[in-house]
């Protein structure tokens, strides 16, 4: 099958190329740089805020898998809608078969904060022009460069002791970002996933305050939690932006869906796709050990001794 991967060089997307070529697809990956990706498959331009790209990009492929947003950006509900918009309509003008998306868990009669509101608004914008669109929705995923696994890591290697507020108690359930991968390549062999939405997540429903715990332990740290119920958000995102690498704007829009609960309510998909998720100090453990590789792997600067003379 030849399928399109919208997000090529992102967290999950530079995983999902080398997998989908592993399962026996050909790739296309949809980059804005072309001549700078080296990532797996066949590098063609494409920008979901071009519309007049997209054709070309999809021309010929089967499927697509749709893995874009804007979080970092002011008005990320308005460039996000309008870039599942424009994909949508491009995709069945290319006669693409279906699309795959990963979106967020959350309840919609739930008060949604607006990070997870767009995840969802996405979902029927990629569906609008008629192709068919299967939906993960997916809470924390945990593995090396993610947003939110690198701020929970972030935040136990840097502070020993902090003040929290009150969404270190909201549940969530984290999933290896492997497993995440796992199950959008199984949707391409199942064609009973097409046109269908299900939540993804690992097996362990997990509080924020528990996740962090967990981490310090297994990197053999201390760490002593104070929640402070009235720091608003506000000021939780620049709190953040202090002492992770976080910048302030997607901080406040990741602290704002915290206090939605992201818990999967409906695991019909373990029938469809049947694996065992790998449980959460066990996803830990990987993407630290992912770290340290890409540590190794980064070139350290060379220091060179001053000329005497």
């Amino acid at each position: 099958m030849r399928v399109l991967v919208a997000g090529s060089s992102g967290f999950v997307g530079s995983r999902l190329g080398p997998a989908l070529e592993a399962d026996g697809h050909t790739v296309v990956a949809m980059t804005r740089d072309p001549a700078g990706y080296d990532g797996a498959g066949e590098a063609v331009y494409g920008d979901v805020h071009g519309p007049e790209t997209l054709r070309a990009a999809l021309d010929g492929c089967d499927a697509a898998f749709y893995l874009v947003h804007s979080l970092g950006s002011a008005d990320f509900e308005q460039r996000d809608a309008d870039g599942a918009r424009a994909f949508g309509r491009a995709a069945a003008d290319a006669g693409v078969g279906r699309i795959v998306y990963l979106g967020g868990l959350g309840e919609r009669d739930d008060d949604l904060s607006a990070h997870l509101r767009s995840r969802h608004e996405v979902e029927g914008l990629l569906a609008e022009a008629g192709v068919p669109v299967t939906v993960l929705r997916a809470g924390i995923v945990v593995g090396h460069g993610g947003i939110s696994w690198e701020m929970t890591r972030q935040l136990v290697e840097h502070l020993p002791a902090m003040v929290c507020p009150r969404w270190v108690r909201t549940r969530t359930q984290p999933i290896a970002v492997a497993d995440v991968v796992r199950y959008l390549v199984g949707t391409l062999a199942v064609p009973e996933t097409t046109g269908r939405s299900f939540d993804i997540g690992g097996p362990e429903v997990l509080e924020y305050l528990t996740m962090m715990r967990r981490v310090a332990v297994i990197q053999g740290r201390r760490m002593l939690v104070v929640p402070v119920p009235l720091l608003t958000p506000s000021l939780s995102s620049r709190w953040l932006s202090l002492v992770t690498d976080v910048d302030v704007a997607t901080g406040r829009s990741l602290i704002d869906s915290m206090s939605n609960e992201v818990v999967v309510r409906d695991d019909s998909i373990r029938a469809l796709i049947p694996f065992t998720p790998m449980d959460y100090d066990d996803a830990v453990l990987v993407a630290l050990g992912e770290r340290a590789r890409a540590a190794r792997a980064t070139p350290r600067p060379t220091h060179h001794a001053k000329d005497p003379s």
